[in-house]
């Protein structure tokens, strides 16, 4: 299947003034800001409590203990995927008529994993604080015990999240957060209790308390939904696997589900790709891996679910009158359901190897019925394309406002950053999780 579009032939523009530029810069993203933000707004109280004690003064371990927390709870709560929900649903409300920078800015809404990790860090930041102001006070002995215990704890989640050694070990930072998250949170309500002992304070008024109930419910939620559900799948090729689900449920367009054939210790979360006006949904699952591979030569009967279908990046859609999805091999998972819900006016830049033998004709039949206009390029055919040239080619020709990206990680950030130094709005996962 050969493309429309010859990228040596396409012109780019030139790119935005070079302090625009730097304000684009990958370094400089929103969600980076987001954790400056978490960061500068902690050091208020601290600069404060400083200032009213004539630069004397310090924060007692109780107070700190309250900062830790409050950071603490916003690391957790910001990953719920209600909260999530409401987050996107909030974002995305804005009407069309508002100026195309805002409704730039606000579809930015899915780097709220910088609110996570500035929490996480500045919890553990005054945690520390709050560890040595008990030292020095001379705390008892079992609760300097269960606090020096959450600290370790807390360090060695935030050590393991740290770019370098979530990339490489990924498995180990999930299960670490998974399971150091839950040791966390047990070692947070032995460290509360026995400080409000220590102080002879009653528990049920301390808003602490009640903060550490909020946060055991949010962590709970998801797997109050755990259920194992029949699944039936197709495999194309031995590149792909096509899983269909209906028990029950039909996610919205743009959401995603967690499955698993181990529900303790590995979760994998694919887009959901409901069809209108049937019940139930599919998820394409790729070769990417020894879980992948797996599911792929030996397909299960049943799966393990849980969760809340949570809204992920293309559904920053609505706040563009047209929007050009840039699509690589199976990234066209997360693009289908928008593409088949046709929400939005949107215009399709697929490329990926010998699509109809590697998809199958039905699923690529299925793409061209609901995007006859699409650029489907075949790189056995025709190599491995500028996706950055094509792209710009579809967002010209479309009169789109917007580009959303979903590829590997590679060429998603070539193509997002590609569009945004060129001042053209481009959307793509950053993979904080």
């Amino acid at each position: 299947m050969r493309p429309r579009l010859r990228p040596q032939d396409i012109a780019l523009p030139a790119p935005v003034h070079p302090l625009r530029r730097i304000w684009k810069h990958p370094r400089l993203m929103h969600y980076n800001r987001l954790i400056a933000l978490v960061v500068a707004v902690n050091l208020v109280p601290a600069a404060a409590q400083f200032a009213a004690g004539g630069g004397q003064a310090a924060p007692d371990a109780h107070t700190l203990g309250r900062f830790a927390l409050a950071n603490v709870a916003l690391a957790v709560l910001v990953r719920q995927q209600y909260v999530i929900n409401l987050l996107f649903r909030v974002a995305t409300a804005a009407p069309l008529h508002w100026p195309l920078r805002i409704r730039w800015t606000l579809a930015k809404v899915y780097h709220f994993g910088g609110l996570h990790v500035g929490g996480a860090l500045m919890g553990t930041g005054w945690f520390v604080a709050q560890v040595a102001a008990l030292t020095a006070d001379g705390a008892p002995a079992g609760l300097l015990a269960v606090s020096y215990a959450l600290l370790v704890l807390l360090i060695a989640v935030v050590a393991l999240a740290l770019p370098p050694l979530r990339a490489r070990r990924h498995d180990l930072f999930e299960r670490s957060h998974r399971f150091g998250g839950w040791a966390a949170l047990a070692l947070l309500w032995a460290q509360t209790l026995l400080s409000l002992r220590a102080r002879s304070a009653p528990p049920l008024a301390d808003p602490g308390v009640w903060v550490l109930a909020l946060l055991t419910l949010s962590v709970a939620l998801p797997w109050l939904r755990l259920r194992k559900v029949p699944v039936s799948i197709e495999r194309p090729s031995r590149h792909v696997a096509i899983a269909r689900f209906d028990h029950g449920e039909t996610p919205f367009a743009g959401s995603s589900t967690a499955i698993s054939r181990s529900p303790l210790t590995e979760w994998h979360s694919f887009a959901n790709v409901p069809t209108p006006g049937r019940s139930g949904f599919r998820l394409t699952v790729s070769r990417a891996g020894d879980w992948t591979g797996a599911f792929i030569d030996d397909r299960p009967s049943h799966v393990w679910v849980k969760g809340i279908t949570t809204a992920g990046v293309a559904n920053v859609e609505t706040l563009f009158r047209k929007v050009v999805y840039v699509s690589t091999g199976s990234g066209i998972g997360p693009v289908l359901p928008h593409l088949l819900a046709a929400e939005v006016p949107s215009r399709l830049v697929w490329a990926t190897r010998a699509p109809r033998e590697t998809y199958g004709d039905r699923l690529v039949d299925e793409i061209l019925a609901a995007q006859p206009e699409a650029v489907i390029w075949d790189t056995t055919e025709s190599g491995k394309p500028d996706m950055v040239r094509l792209a710009y080619a579809a967002f010209r020709e479309f009169d789109a406002e917007a580009v959303i990206c979903i590829s590997n990680k590679k060429l998603t950030w070539q193509v997002v950053h590609g569009m945004e130094r060129l001042g053209i709005p481009a959307y793509g996962a950053i993979w904080d999780s």
